[in-house]
């Protein structure tokens, strides 16, 4: 029987589809990893002397929920949006397909396709944000036994001589694993699991120490605006560096900028807090601000349909709206009403964590550019052209020694990143050569870690989220040319089909950004990041961030980030709502 999907309902039907899907996905798509057998090896929360961390973030994550303090921190399994007997680990279909043939034959880009609702902070704002979320640490290292996986090189295939075999190095293990065979894979994240900025100030107490100028509670940062070096990886000294680039610095640099702003805010009206006050306040409000302008500023950039921005919109303020809790303030401690922030706490039906499902949807490679332009911020006039790989690694900070930074910051808010479809996979990073000189296809090792990490494949994943399966190839693509590219790649068997090429093949909502399958995980993750966390939910309150801070968060987004630190790029926001959205040139 034919049925008019959600998104093509008029917006009030719509709305009422995603608020069904979501309870639905709640009921049914969190699963936990955390009570399979372990070791003695799990993290032990330890409790600050003075209490601390029951007003504050901790650095590794834990006491966010009182009762489980270990729930979320450093060191705890990703968990999984998919029944714990779907999580399997083929090794005998690990590399079926071809991982490079996947990568050369689907993904690679044939010529540059835009994504023209957005503009190139929007790729580098995922990246910042899902290295606050999820890592699974550096793989397993060159001297380890049985460290590595080879992928095949098919004949002909152009990949250098030198760097023969394409060898991937194996996910870290689980250390708090007992082996089981019936039982799925885990792995740890080296993260924190919450929304808690850990990417800037770090997971572990070492790094924050290392990061801060312990004077009134900021951050360290030199009189020509930028952040310490790291002299080992010559890039940024941050929390999380991950891949680094300049997209990424420019990011780091502006909320490590934003940070030492809020506490010359608190210190004015708090003048005999020290340090360690000051800098836990800071800390709450920036990682707060980070959640606000992701909800209802990149998601609706990214996702531009009317449903999904009231929404996103309804996770943060309710469906009374914005001004009505502004004036009014909440009613009762439910969600819909008067939105997640400041509810009542709920995890529903498992522990929280992120899961390995939720990795898998936010791999949106296509995103960054091959090359990037840059342009004078005063008067628009080119400034210069380079090739990703140059503004990559340790070369991020002499360029931006050559370029100004509000003009970075410029010509990053009038460029396109790229579309998030088959055949749009950055060259660059399919021969991606890292500053330690290992080299590898990234696409491949995309479709790769979904096996390995034993996310099911597309068409039993579209069943387990509700979608249902497909039958055939055109069914996922409209695009003829795509559909038979399918066919042969995965010999005619439809269910064979990775994740990811799926959710890149699949015809998309008028005006998204991605395909609907992956906003279906996105639904559930989305608003759990918010709920589970107590500082999201019943700590959201003065008591905790003081009134100057939740005032901070309401009265601020993205442009006014961008405008207090660096108000000479006003002309550029004339005309402008979102900050993700291409901005005025001038």
């Amino acid at each position: 029987m034919f049925t008019i999907p959600w998104y093509k309902l008029f917006t009030p039907l719509a709305l009422l589809k995603l608020i069904q899907f979501r309870n639905k996905l709640r009921e049914k798509n969190l699963h936990d990893t955390s009570q399979l057998p372990n070791k003695d090896e799990l993290p032990k929360p330890v409790p600050s002397a003075d209490n601390r961390h029951l007003v504050s973030r901790t650095a590794d994550g834990s006491f966010n929920d009182l009762e489980h303090p270990e729930m979320g921190m450093v060191g705890t399994r990703l968990g999984r949006n998919v029944p714990l007997k779907d999580a399997k680990f083929d090794e005998t279909n690990l590399l079926k397909p071809n991982p490079r043939v996947v990568s050369q034959v689907l993904l690679a880009r044939d010529t540059f396709h835009p994504a023209t609702i957005l503009n190139l902070h929007a790729a580098s704002w995922i990246q910042f944000q899902t290295h606050d979320w999820f890592s699974h640490g550096d793989s397993k290292p060159p001297d380890q036994p049985n460290n590595k996986y080879e992928i095949p090189l098919p004949e002909g295939d152009p990949w250098p001589q030198e760097h023969r075999p394409l060898a991937v190095r194996k996910t870290l293990d689980d250390p708090t694993r007992q082996e089981n065979q019936q039982n799925p894979p885990t792995f740890i994240n080296k993260v924190t699991h919450w929304w808690d900025a850990s990417q800037i100030y770090g997971s572990d107490q070492a790094t924050i120490d290392r990061l801060r100028s312990h004077v009134d509670g900021k951050m360290v940062i030199s009189e020509d605006g930028f952040l310490p070096l790291n002299e080992k990886d010559g890039i940024d000294d941050v929390g999380f560096p991950g891949t680094w680039w300049v997209g990424l610095s420019l990011l780091h640099t502006l909320f490590v900028k934003e940070h030492n702003a809020i506490c010359d805010a608190l210190k004015h009206d708090y003048p005999d807090w020290k340090d360690e006050k000051l800098f836990d306040h800071a800390r709450l409000i920036n990682a707060a601000l980070l959640a606000k302008i992701h909800t209802v500023e990149w998601t609706p950039a990214i996702l531009p349909h009317p449903a999904t921005t009231i929404a996103m919109n309804t996770n943060w303020w309710g469906l009374l709206g914005r001004d009505f809790k502004k004036m009014i303030g909440r009613i009762g401690e439910g969600e819909v009403l008067s939105g997640i922030i400041g509810s009542s706490t709920d995890h529903h039906t498992a522990p929280y964590s992120l899961t390995e499902e939720f990795v898998s949807v936010y791999r949106m490679h296509p995103l960054i550019p091959d090359e990037l332009e840059f342009y004078s911020h005063s008067k628009g006039k080119f400034v210069v052209k380079k090739e990703f790989r140059e503004v990559f690694g340790k070369k991020t900070r002499d360029f931006m020694k050559e370029v100004a930074m509000p003009d970075l910051l410029y010509s990053f808010g009038i460029s396109y990143p790229g579309a998030i479809t088959l055949h749009n996979y950055p060259h660059f990073l399919r021969q991606l050569v890292k500053d330690d000189g290992e080299v590898f296809d990234l696409a491949a090792v995309d479709i790769l870690r979904d096996r390995e990490r034993g996310v099911p494949r597309y068409n039993r994943f579209r069943e387990i989220i509700g979608r249902g399966r497909v039958k055939s190839f055109e069914e996922i693509t409209s695009n003829k040319q795509w559909a038979k590219e399918l066919r042969e790649v995965y010999n005619n068997d439809i269910d064979s089909v990775d994740l990811m090429v799926g959710l890149f093949a699949e015809d998309l909502p008028d005006g998204f950004g991605f395909s609907d399958t992956a906003f279906r995980v996105f639904i559930l993750m989305a608003s759990r990041r918010l709920k589970s966390d107590r500082f999201f939910t019943k700590d959201y309150r003065a008591e905790i961030y003081t009134q100057l801070g939740l005032d901070w968060i309401e009265n601020n987004s993205f442009i006014t980030v961008l405008r207090r630190h660096h108000p000479e790029l006003a002309p550029a926001f004339i005309g402008v709502e979102n900050g993700f959205q291409p901005w005025h040139k001038l």
